[in-house]
């Protein structure tokens, strides 16, 4: 009986094991971002990683630190001219909210609009860097693209982000702590199958298993 519990295909004890990985890619994914610098690499590895997990394929915490190396200087050209665009606009945000004519009206609406399409873009260009060999600019570029041409994915993405910071802004500490501990490991998992849903539809089925050149058409 116990054999049959702990078998690798009993469904129970690989939700466990996946359980489990997603766990610990959070804890490389934290450990890896406290330099701050390096949140562009070490998010680009947790979601490669959480693709391979879906599948079996290799190690996570191999896969983790091959994408980490991989990815390290463009990653963290993308995330640091995300970070300055995103300061740029939350300060044009905060500034025009506070002028009170029509014209900060029309300017801070036009500010929430560039922020929506800030976050549609970053919540897609660390996947495609994982996945993809392209250019800084192209990849950034496509990061614009493939939201809108699968509206799906990227709607149910920004709802379960939407959730999750809503969640961990308006409710008690302990949300705080099992988002930090073990839910980012857990969204990258969700997130990884949207993903992959969208990948497949620009990658060649001989090439699924590595990275390659995207162009997206």
């Amino acid at each position: 009986m116990l054999k049959g519990i702990f078998s690798p295909d009993n469904p129970v004890f690989r939700f466990f094991i996946k359980l489990g990985y997603c766990w610990w890619l959070n804890i490389l994914w934290l450990v890896t971002s406290i330099p701050i610098i390096t949140i562009g690499a070490s998010t680009t590895a947790l979601i490669y990683s959480a693709m391979k997990l879906q599948n079996d394929e290799g190690h996570p915490t191999g896969n983790f630190f091959r994408s980490f190396k991989e990815n390290f200087r463009q990653s963290t050209i993308i995330w640091l001219i995300y970070l300055v665009a995103g300061a740029l606009l939350a300060l044009a945000a905060v500034y025009w909210n506070q002028v009170p004519d029509a014209g900060g009206f029309i300017f801070h609406g036009a500010a929430f609009a560039l922020i929506l399409l800030y976050v549609i873009s970053f919540s897609y260009v660390f996947a495609i860097q994982s996945k993809f060999v392209n250019s800084v600019k192209d990849t950034i570029h496509y990061s614009f693209i493939l939201p809108f041409r699968n509206l799906k994915e990227t709607i149910l993405i920004l709802i379960t982000l939407g959730a999750v910071v809503y969640l961990n802004v308006t409710t008690i500490f302990m949300v705080n702590f099992w988002t930090m501990n073990l839910g980012i490991g857990l969204m990258a998992y969700l997130f990884g199958v949207f993903y992959a849903n969208v990948f497949k539809r620009y990658i060649p089925e001989d090439d699924e298993e590595e990275e390659v050149e995207g162009t997206f058409g």
